[in-house]
This record gives structure tokens, sequence and C-alpha cells, in this order.
């Protein structure tokens, strides 16, 4: 497990009652450098939960919504670390109310990226997803423009105060909104599995790992840039045949149809990126694109070279199904 630089030492954590919340918690409660950690999000019964599962003098709970910038403008105080989580994540969801995912997604991460460089925090971190790749879906897109906004606001602000990074990663595979807890559910209760395409494939992460992307961000993530973690990708149908053998229980699947806003495949980084992205093993760095609007400046006649234009995708299935069964079986 990846530890935080010594001058992180007080942290804010955005919507931090999730999994997600919860699991980076536990890990900054073993880190001594690590004093304060501030949690701000909407759901008073999830912060009381924690409160008492944790029981720690270092976690602070503060009730709010990114949406208020008034609020973010307070709880941004005396942080030196900011780990943005709070998001509507749903893609059905997001489909049917596509403003409500604007407000939260896109204005409420203005909120506190503004809030966060006013109070001169030193790193803001903000957590995005492989919708936000050619998305084609109201939270990826809104997830696209956080993105954007973040790129935006780096070229503006000194980063010797403050720096910007976001981070992207795909299916967590214990997260709310997986498939798995989904399809184990339905298994043990004798139910079919459902699914919405056969083809259909999805990268596969460990909660640990994407823990390990956003400190590694912090540590590492430069100014603008956007960090990828390398994932495994399965076809779910692949998923829930060894969900069947790991439960020993008969074989019962039903294709129900692609719902709002899926996509077949998913993609980390695009092709387009894919020529700027330097490969540090284990992750993909974005860098921060530095030009201004004035392209001929930047302009110089070379020579050819050959760069790898292929998309990071889930199509290209990386994963054997007894590697894919062993992941599983951590899980259940």
């Amino acid at each position: 497990m990846i530890k935080l630089k010594n001058k992180f030492k007080k942290i804010l954590i955005t919507g931090g009652t999730g999994s997600f919340g919860n699991e980076i918690v536990k890990s900054f409660l073993d880190e001594n450098n690590v004093n304060q950690i501030r949690i701000f999000s909407r759901d008073e019964l999830k912060q009381d939960e924690m409160r008492k599962r944790y029981k720690s003098k270092k976690l602070e709970f503060v009730i709010g919504d990114v949406r208020d910038k008034e609020t973010l403008s307070n709880v941004t105080k005396n942080i030196d670390l900011v780990f943005h989580a709070a998001a509507l994540k749903q893609v059905p969801s997001c489909e049917f109310f596509p403003d409500e995912a604007v407000k939260t997604n896109f204005i409420g991460s203005k909120n506190v990226i503004e809030s966060s460089l006013e109070k001169r925090v030193k790193k803001i971190i903000l957590l995005s997803t492989d919708k936000a790749v050619e998305p084609i879906n109201a939270m990826g897109m809104s997830k696209a423009l956080m993105e954007k906004l973040a790129i935006s606001y780096s070229k503006k602000f000194d980063e010797k105060f403050s720096s910007i990074c976001c981070v992207r990663y795909g299916n967590v595979m214990t997260s709310r909104g997986s498939v798995i807890p989904l399809f184990e559910k339905q298994i043990l209760s004798g139910q079919p599995v459902t699914i919405t395409h056969k083809d259909m494939t999805r990268f596969l992460l460990f909660l640990e790992d994407a823990i390990d992307l956003v400190k590694f961000a912090a540590n590492n993530g430069g100014n603008g840039e956007i960090l990828v973690k390398k994932a495994p990708s399965a076809k779910i149908i692949d998923v829930a045949k060894e969900l069947f053998k790991i439960l020993k229980k008969k074989e019962k699947i039903q294709v129900i149809g692609i719902r709002h806003g899926e996509k077949i495949h998913e993609t980390l980084v695009s092709g387009n990126e894919m020529i700027r992205a330097k490969d540090f093993g284990k992750y993909f760095k974005i860098p921060l694109d530095t030009r201004d609007l004035n392209y001929k400046a930047y302009f110089a006649k070379g020579s050819k070279i050959k760069r790898n234009y292929r998309s990071y995708s889930s199509s290209d299935i990386t994963i054997s199904n007894t590697k894919l069964s062993n992941m599983l079986k951590k899980l259940i």
C-alpha cells in the first residue's frame, strides 16, 4: 500500500462515506503523518455509522453538498490535500436527470476546485471514470467536463501553491453499483443472473488498487495531468459464469438488453490521448497540453515517428478465465 508524502497532514474527502471513502479512511488512519481527515457528504446516517465504526480523533465530519460553494469555502480551510469523490455515478439515473448530473459532477466540481484554490490547498485530486472517455451518456459527459475544467484551472494558477490532477479508473468490483454483488445475490437466491449484452466488457479493479491510484496521484501527479490505473478486463458474461462455478450453483443467465447510456466496451485512454501518454508501469500519465491558441508557434517540421494511437479499451480482453476466477474468489 502506497503511503502519502509527509507534507499532506490534513485531508478533505468529499463524498467520503461510500466504499471509496471508507477504504481510504482506513488506510489514512494507519499513517502517522496524517493527523486530520475531514469527511464532507450529504448522508448524515453514513457519517454516524463511520463515526461509530472508527472512533478516531483524526476524523471530522461535515454535512453539506458540493453544490453549495459557501459551505465548501469553510470546509476547505487549513486543508493540505483534497480527494473529490462526491458525484452522481449511476448511468441510467443521470440519463433521466442530466441537469442534476451537471449540477453535481460539473458545477459541484467547479466549487471544490475554486474553494480549494482560494484556500491554497496544496493538491486537489478529482476522481473521474472510464465513462468520461469518448462519452455517450450524461454521467460520462459531466465527468469529461470536470476533467476539462480541472485542466483549464491548472493553467491559471501557480503550482507553487496548488496543483490539480485527475484520476481515472474503471469498474471497482465491490463498489456500490458494481455488478458482482448483484450477481452474487441473484445466484444465491436462485434467480437468473441478468446481463445486458453477451459481448459487453468492463475493466476490473480491486478497491485497494483504486486507493493506490489516488495516493500515487497525490505523491506523483503533475499539475493538469490525468493519471490512469491499468487494469485487466473481461466479458461480463464470463464474470457471471465464473461466479456460478465458485458458488457451485446451476448456471442461469438472462440477457435483458442494454440500459440507457450503456456502452458495449469502455475506454480508459483514448487513441488521441495515447499519442501523448507516458507509461509508468502500473499507470498511464496523460500530461497537460501547455499550448495556447497560437498553434503556429508550436509547429516544427520533422521526421515521422511511429506512435501507438490505439486506445486502452476493455474490448482487448487481457485476463484468462482462470485469473478471472482467482480475482473473484478474493471477493466472495
